[in-house]
């Protein structure tokens, strides 16, 4: 390469480290754009709550540690499972609206996708967790128009194994009253959280 050669790659690389430089500066320079969005605290009225506890949904009464299933129910006598999930996580969320007085009234779709407790055989021995998962979707009342789109919701919840799980039970703390009370505590959390102009919440840390 000849001398002028090798001097024109040079000032031409350097050009190119100078152009760059030059432009990370003023990006960094630049001020920050903040999204300009409030969030907002809902104000509903509930006046009609729907729970669907979907028939494909699969039931085990095996008294094993963890059946497979979507539904693993001991908390009441034997019996149809999908209605007494139904009727359990239905007037735990009417608990749980009923004081809600807002000034928009809406309607609550629930769709249960898991409601796995604990068999006889893991209550009173390892204990576990109560596995709950559902769809919640909030429509106007009067117009049906989505105002909080679907979104599912985890509702677990730590349950009671051995002599823990004996004692509350002779305390009247039973499953089925310990997974009423947190639903319906949950469902009045999750009706009041803040929502950002889309109608999606604003993202709290799981209760």
């Amino acid at each position: 390469m000849t001398t002028f050669m090798r001097l024109f790659a040079i000032s031409s690389v350097a050009f190119s480290l100078g152009a760059c430089s030059t432009i990370d500066t003023a990006t960094r320079n630049a001020p920050l754009e903040v999204p300009s969005f409030q969030s907002v605290a809902p104000s509903f009225d509930v006046t009609e709550l729907r729970v669907v506890v979907p028939r494909n949904l699969r039931v085990s009464e095996a008294n094993v540690y963890y059946p497979l299933a979507d539904i693993v129910w001991r908390g009441e006598a034997i019996g149809d499972r999908h209605v007494q999930v139904r009727d359990l996580m239905g007037e735990a969320f009417q608990r749980g609206t009923a004081q809600l007085e807002g000034v928009q009234p809406v309607m609550v779709d629930i769709n249960v996708m898991r409601f796995h407790s604990l068999t006889e055989k893991a209550r009173y021995t390892v204990g576990g967790v109560h596995s709950i998962k559902f769809e919640m979707t909030v429509r106007d009342a009067a117009t049906g128009d989505v105002v909080v789109p679907t979104r599912t919701i985890n509702a677990d919840l730590a349950a009671l194994g051995g002599r823990s799980a004996i004692e509350a039970d002779r305390a009247g703390e039973t499953q089925k009253k310990r997974i009423s009370d947190h639903l319906a505590f949950l469902i009045q959390q999750e009706l009041t959280r803040p929502l950002v102009p889309s109608g999606q919440p604003v993202e709290q840390a799981d209760i």
